[in-house]
């Protein structure tokens, strides 16, 4: 079944997209907009079209549940090849240059004054700061704090995720991201939200991951998505990687939870699949053992417990920490097709203030060592072994969940 669609977008944008439907086994309800008409599939909690997300659990289990997820035993109908008739992107607004250090951040509290003070420890030496979408507790939105980095010399890279809006809603975002100068947006479907989280609030996914990526490159943005190697179903993860390069993304996080050689592998088929995305490495970053529980609770990551003694037992722990974070990243960008990395974590959790200072010296000692400068890239050669244990800061079970 082949179908298209169209309907006005915010700022005299057109959105239309084509789509070869599911199977009769597949079909769950109809939906039309972007990417449609096409079929959920009927047992996804997230209502998702082109699953599966990064949350699926060992066995194929949702993340949600105990029930299997839908998209491990069928695959989800492929993203067409072209877009239709007289369809175009516009031209991204502001492309990065490889290779590039982002940097997660989260005001501590929901204020513009928060998300200023914040914005200035991280302006000079960050390419982007990567704003995420939480639901554990109050958060301005993303468009409201992005004018306020920018404002402090950030560059904001914003998450967009299809759990808390509609599609009228996150349309509505993407046009004002546009209207303020942001070049950046990360589309993602979003974690399911657990029965203890914000209860009684309703979960939408009207979209997923790859309809809002459509969505977003239309209004001239530069997209980015996010892609879980080593959770199942590991062999279809680069044919999704390369249908969200087909639907409009640019570059493409790569959560934690994986090897220098798990990405290398991942990019290798992407590319074959027909993927031309550029590839940001999540790089966990911790000094102390609060931190390492932290990422460690996070779903399908699993860090190593003798990287872990090695730090928190340290002379120093602050140093070790920063030096295995260094390590890592340089094996992650010695892969061919890596053009950057995303700080991860909360580095410390001794304070507010310390994580920033943390982040900063990461980044600064990858600048040093591995480039001497963002404009120019020294890579180690693909074989290298410097790192040690820094390598193996994260295995190949599983990624964070839901961030795709």
């Amino acid at each position: 079944m082949t179908g298209a669609a169209s309907f006005p977008g915010a700022g005299g944008y057109t959105v239309t997209m084509v789509v070869s439907g599911a199977s009769a086994e597949q079909s769950g309800d109809a939906v039309g907009g972007v990417g449609g008409p096409a079929r959920r599939a009927p047992s996804c909690p997230k209502r998702m079209v082109f699953g599966p997300c990064g949350g699926v659990r060992a066995g194929g289990r949702c993340e949600v549940d105990e029930r299997p997820c839908p998209f491990v035993a069928m695959p989800a109908p492929a993203w067409p090849r072209r877009a239709p008739e007289g369809e175009r992107f516009e031209a991204e607004r502001s492309p990065l240059t490889p290779p590039v250090v982002v940097c997660d951040i989260r005001p501590a509290e929901p204020t513009l004054a928060a998300a200023r003070a914040l914005g200035r420890l991280h302006a000079d030496w960050c390419d982007a700061v990567l704003l995420g979408e939480h639901h554990d507790r109050i958060d301005l939105p993303n468009v409201t704090l992005a004018p306020a980095l920018l404002d402090e010399g950030c560059r904001p890279w914003v998450t967009l995720t299809c759990r808390d809006r509609n599609a009228v809603a996150l349309e509505a975002d993407l046009a004002a991201l546009v209207e303020l100068g942001v070049g950046e947006v990360h589309c993602v479907t979003g974690d399911a939200r657990a029965a203890h989280v914000r209860p009684g609030s309703t979960a939408v996914f009207d979209l997923d991951s790859l309809r809002l990526t459509a969505l977003a490159r239309r209004f001239g943005l530069t997209v980015s998505v996010a892609e879980s190697p080593t959770v199942e179903p590991v062999d279809r993860r680069p044919v999704r990687a390369a249908d969200k390069s087909r639907a409009g993304a640019s570059w493409c996080f790569v959560n934690l939870g994986v090897t220098p050689g798990d990405v290398d592998r991942f990019i290798g088929a992407s590319r074959r699949a027909g993927s031309s995305l550029r590839h940001v490495v999540c790089v966990p970053v911790f000094t102390d053992a609060a931190g390492a529980d932290r990422l460690a609770a996070l779903p399908g990551v699993q860090l190593d417990p003798e990287v872990v003694r090695s730090v928190i037992h340290a002379p120093d722990p602050r140093a070790a920490g920063i030096a295995h974070a260094v390590a890592a990243a340089r094996t992650f960008l010695a892969v061919d097709g890596v053009d950057g990395i995303n700080l991860s974590g909360s580095a410390s959790t001794t304070g507010p203030d310390d994580r920033p200072a943390i982040m900063r010296a990461v980044a600064e000692q990858i600048r040093t060592v591995e480039r001497g400068s963002l404009g120019g890239a020294r890579r180690p050669p693909a074989n290298s072994t410097s790192g040690g244990l820094a390598a193996r800061l994260a295995t190949d079970r599983g990624g964070e969940g839901g961030r795709g």
